[in-house]
């Protein structure tokens, strides 16, 4: 048997949302969807039961931020 790998596995490009049992501790199962309208759809329909948590959008394997930072230069 070889050895593990280490480096962590890279998400896909997406839509991620963490579905658990309520009152639970222990990570859930995490969801992808394609767009932002099906991730939320899925959100509600989980919710009733289960403790849902919204991770984002993945893209090229990193978190998309909702708006980047940049730096206003004044002279």
């Amino acid at each position: 048997m070889g050895r593990p790998p280490t480096l962590p596995k890279k998400k896909k490009d997406g839509f991620y949302i963490e579905v658990r049992n309520k009152g639970s501790k222990s990570p859930g199962i995490i969801l992808i969807r394609d767009t932002y309208e099906a991730m939320m759809q899925a959100a509600r329909m989980y919710e009733v039961t289960k403790d849902v948590i919204i991770l984002g959008e993945h893209r090229g394997g990193k978190r998309v931020e909702d708006q980047p930072k940049r730096k206003s230069s004044k002279k």
